[in-house]
């Protein structure tokens, strides 16, 4: 699998397997085990997922070595703060069973709307990241869903600046202003639901270009984000979509078609903004 190269020089798997919405469990062993067999090595998951012990369990019982598997997790809204953030951590390793995450990042950023220190708290939060990166607990360390007025507050006290911004990106919902801003600062973007939601696949336009490049639809949307130079992280449990997903690499879209994508109306989007999310 292609890699990208974060700012700290580590290498991250170029597609990530998204484990949201697998159910701890049967569900969530079964699913990544599947992911490892046919390729991937970058797994993706959360505190909030609730399925962080079926993530290690099935990274035990793969039968790739564990320094060739790229795991990332996320601290949740609730454990924000110095303190809390180094407490959850060590509960999301625990849950693992793992001796070190490859990524660790901010799930969401403490917003004006629910806090009046909000720069503070994420201050706070982010210091704990930096001394679990300096420890060697973490090899990257990064944010998610962050605008550009959070981040940039973040880079102003940072010691180290955030190697990966996690958004919501997929083909009628590009967030240009955060993804330049990022790209000036050397922040990699992963694209969660890079696939949309249902509508994006009832796209006349992408279904025409998946035709004329003999793929699915979300083939087109994860290669598309590729070409950006970004991160797409597809989920599913279901066998035959977790290969298809990572199959990837047999076509590349012409850039004329490229800027087609580009050019497509808001289509497909959670809602969720990060200023007005309610937890």
């Amino acid at each position: 699998m292609d890699t990208y190269t974060l700012s700290n020089g580590v290498k991250i798997p170029s597609v990530g397997f998204g484990t949201w919405k697998a159910a701890e469990g049967e569900q969530a062993v079964n699913a990544v085990l599947q992911a490892l067999e046919v390729g991937y090595r970058h797994i993706d998951t959360a505190y909030f997922y609730k399925n962080e012990v079926s993530i290690g369990k099935a990274i035990q019982l793969s039968n790739v070595k564990r320094e060739e598997i790229f795991v990332t997790t996320k601290l949740w809204n609730e454990h924000r703060g110095y303190d809390r953030t180094l407490k959850a951590f060590q509960h999301s390793l625990d849950n693992l069973q793992l001796a070190y995450i490859d990524l660790y990042l901010i799930h969401w950023p403490a917003s004006s709307n629910q806090f009046a220190d909000w720069k503070e708290v994420n201050a706070d939060t982010w210091r704990a990241l930096e001394k679990l990166y300096k420890e060697g607990k973490v090899r990257a360390i990064g944010v998610c869903n962050f605008h550009e007025h959070h981040l940039q507050a973040l880079l102003d006290v940072a010691e180290i600046k955030p190697m990966v911004n996690q958004i919501e990106f997929h083909p009628g919902f590009m967030q240009e202003e955060v993804v330049s801003f990022c790209a000036k600062s050397g922040i990699l973007i992963e694209a969660w639901s890079p696939i949309g939601r249902g509508n994006v696949l009832d796209s006349e336009l992408l279904q025409s270009l998946a035709l004329k490049y003999h793929v699915t639809v979300p083939q087109l949307c994860l290669r598309w984000i590729l070409q950006k130079g970004h991160l797409p992280l597809p989920k599913s449990v279901t066998s035959h979509r977790i290969k298809e997903n990572l199959d990837l690499y047999h076509f590349e879209i012409d850039s004329k078609d490229v800027v087609l994508i580009d050019k497509m109306s808001y289509i497909g989007g959670s809602g969720l903004h990060p200023d007005r999310v309610d937890f």
